[in-house]
């Protein structure tokens, strides 16, 4: 699920020298995507029922552009006619059982599935006005209950083929909840009347299905989606690739930099971790196996610094406009606010792998072997529509719809050159140069369209489940009852109440995806520690929750990009995971910081200097830290000096002039220890 969908990764280095073993060709490729990613699970088809459904996905996500930027469709018509497209587009891409590949095949109660749940939308659709006008009288209506029901069932059962069962488990939970809450006393009256009760909250109100989260989605998050397949469509994946091996590709353990950086780039406009593991880590992988890392090493930088891109500025994929939304906040005021704890992230990641190639004694890529800087400086243009759509967002002039679609507008634009130098080059037959080039350019948009709606059916689907679970936190006022728990169990400790939301975020966000996760974690634990007991600023708390939703991806035991780069890697599943975590430790350190002190999301700072002195720190606080987990500095470092630079670094972390002073003169000591060790030790030998 994400802004830039991919459903075909690169599979090989340009260079085929690099190419290694371990990572198979396409199909072992796309296996890996098969097993861990579920948008990768779907029906085949050929010939003309091939043409039709990419027509109609075409087709709608040009609607969804338009409808979002210029009609002013009624929201209770919109939302439901949005949805049902969904459903009719996932229903017709994702079999009932994964590892279907008959072909042409769609058997009879899927088919009666598919136009019964979309039915049910388009119904809603049909009959808003009467919905808006019976109000809560439409319980007393059976045919508009059993149509709810149903359409409730068939969001639910394809949430389940392309999202997966653990935010059923979550929704299917609260609902049962949900229905005791509201229900009396027995009886067979009571009972209908409670289940219709809830049919109408779920269905037909803006608490349930069509509550913020679609209504998001349907607003600027697709439009945001269909934006990110163009992007792939330029080929900006790879010229990102290029860039990284250009920059870092001949430093010393270059192969496992230039995977740092290119996902860091990549997974900006990307949601899906898994999605941009994949991609990115069928290049990078065999490459770093080659240079020397241990695969499961190589699999976990992947994981790590794919996982990563989500909170890379300025884009952070699609929960960073949830966050928007959610906060009231400006989107720049997001983006700005993410910068140093994204820098923080990567710059741990990047460390630890300098470090792990000096203790290995590992070179880079020859140089003869890497792109040309200047070469790839030639197609700079690729980046005018992400600089022109965060220069759209961030003077407000436009709304977040509008901006995409200019920006998707900017990407057929640069596209161009490309497509008529390969038509000039003769990359075609049968036509002149001319018609080889309009015919690409066609091309190219129709396919874009097509990947752009495919890419939507997951996000809508679990934004929709989201919805339902949302709706049930709030009509049985389980959110306040939440709210007394988690302060009443934590006795007021902020580090406590941090504690269980942090677990709360990595238990639901496990198969969970980023955006649903988000979504409801904003509605759940957000405000928990917003409380006046607990004191987390409204940014911070939002930040926070944010946050380990997305390290749910690497975090044991159910770490599906790490799971997934271990595949390429052909490394241990677990290990791999094991050490994405560590990897990724600036994740797990950085919230609680924040949390605590909100100065490192630059809120509350007095000018620009105390700004420098919190980068800086934080950056040699986390140099530290990185030295410490990988236990290599010049030398090997014994457990004391460990548990030294740990706190030194930590120390330098935190915001403030005494703990910075501190963790300095920790850091450096240790560090000026280790050299002198390792010339000792030099000298000795």
């Amino acid at each position: 699920m994400g802004l830039l969908h991919r459903k075909t990764p690169h599979t090989a280095p340009a260079d085929p020298e690099t190419h290694d073993a371990s990572v198979g060709t396409a199909a072992d490729v796309e296996a890996v995507m098969k097993k861990y990613d579920r948008e990768s699970n779907t029906r085949v088809w050929e010939g003309l029922p091939k043409l039709l459904l990419q027509v109609l996905m075409a087709v709608f996500a040009a609607y969804s552009i338009v409808d979002t930027v210029f009609l002013n469709t009624l929201q209770e018509r919109r939302l439901p006619i949005f949805m049902g497209m969904i459903l009719l587009i996932g229903f017709l891409n994702f079999p009932a059982r994964k590892g279907d590949v008959r072909v042409n095949h769609m058997p009879w109660y899927d088919v009666a599935i598919t136009v019964l749940g979309c039915g049910a939308f388009f119904f809603y659709a049909v009959n808003a006005e009467n919905v808006i006008k019976m109000s809560a009288r439409v319980m007393q209506n059976d045919l508009y209950m059993i149509v709810g029901l149903i359409g409730i069932l068939a969001l639910v059962e394809l949430c389940r083929r392309c999202v997966g069962l653990p935010i059923l488990v979550v929704a299917g939970v609260l609902l049962v909840y949900t229905f005791f809450n509201l229900m009396g006393t027995p009886s067979a009256d009571q009972l209908k009347m409670t289940l219709y009760q809830v049919i109408r909250t779920m269905f037909y109100t803006t608490n349930g299905i069509f509550g913020g989260p679609v209504s998001v989605c349907a607003k600027f998050i697709v439009v945001f989606i269909i934006f990110g397949a163009f992007l792939e469509r330029t080929g900006i994946a790879n010229f990102f690739i290029s860039l990284a091996n250009a920059v870092a590709g001949a430093a010393p353990g270059g192969p496992a930099k230039v995977a740092v950086i290119s996902s860091a780039l990549c997974g900006m406009v990307s949601g899906s971790s898994v999605g941009n593991t994949v991609t990115t880590g069928s290049v990078t992988i065999p490459m770093m196996k080659k240079t020397g890392y241990k695969g499961e090493f190589a699999g976990a930088v992947e994981a790590a610094a794919s996982t990563g891109g989500q909170i890379m500025p300025p884009i952070m994929g699609a929960a960073a406009f949830l966050m928007a939304e959610f906060t009231g906040e400006a989107y720049k005021t997001i983006a700005m606010r993410a910068i140093l704890p994204a820098v923080l992230y990567f710059t741990g990641i990047y460390i630890a792998v300098h470090l792990e190639a000096k203790k290995l004694g590992l070179q880079g890529i020859p140089r003869s072997e890497l792109p040309k800087l200047g070469n790839l400086t030639k197609r700079i243009y690729l980046l005018l529509p992400l600089v022109l759509l965060v220069v759209l967002v961030s003077t407000n002039t436009y709304t977040m719809a509008y901006s995409a679609a200019l920006a998707i507008v900017a990407t057929i634009v640069v596209s161009i050159p490309d497509i008529i130098g390969g038509a000039v080059r003769g990359e075609g037959a049968g036509r002149n140069p001319v018609t080889r080039a309009g015919h690409s350019l066609w091309d190219m948009i129709f396919h874009s369209l097509e990947g752009g709606a495919k890419g939507s059916v997951t996000v809508a689907v679990a934004c929709g489940v989201a919805g339902i679970i949302s709706g049930c936190i709030t009509v049985t006022g389980l959110a306040s009852k939440l709210l007394s728990a988690i302060v009443n169990l934590s006795g007021g400790h902020m580090m406590v109440a941090l504690v269980l939301t942090m677990l709360c975020c990595i238990v639901l966000g496990m198969g969970v995806p980023t955006t649903a996760n988000y979504c409801i974690m904003a509605a759940t634990c957000a405000p928990i520690l917003m409380d006046p007991s607990i004191g987390v600023t409204k940014m911070a708390a939002h930040f926070f929750v944010f946050y380990f939703g997305i390290v749910a991806d690497i975090t044991p035991p159910v770490a599906l990009a790490a799971y997934a780069g271990s595949a390429i890697a052909k490394a241990p599943p677990m290990r791999t995971a094991l050490n994405a975590t560590k990897l990724a430790i600036a994740a797990f350190i950085v919230p609680y910081i924040f949390a605590i002190n909100p100065q490192m999301l630059f809120v509350d700072v007095s000018g620009a200097l105390e700004v420098v002195q919190i980068v800086i720190s934080s950056l040699f606080g986390l140099f530290g830290v990185a030295a410490a987990l990988n236990g290599f500095l010049y030398c090997r470092i014994n457990p004391l000096f460990r548990l030294l630079l740990i706190a030194g670094g930590l120390g330098m972390m935190v915001p403030g002039t005494l703990t910075d002073v501190a963790g300095l003169v920790i850091v450096v000591a240790v560090v000026l220890f280790q050299r002198q060790s390792a010339k000792r030790l030099s000298a000795a030998a």
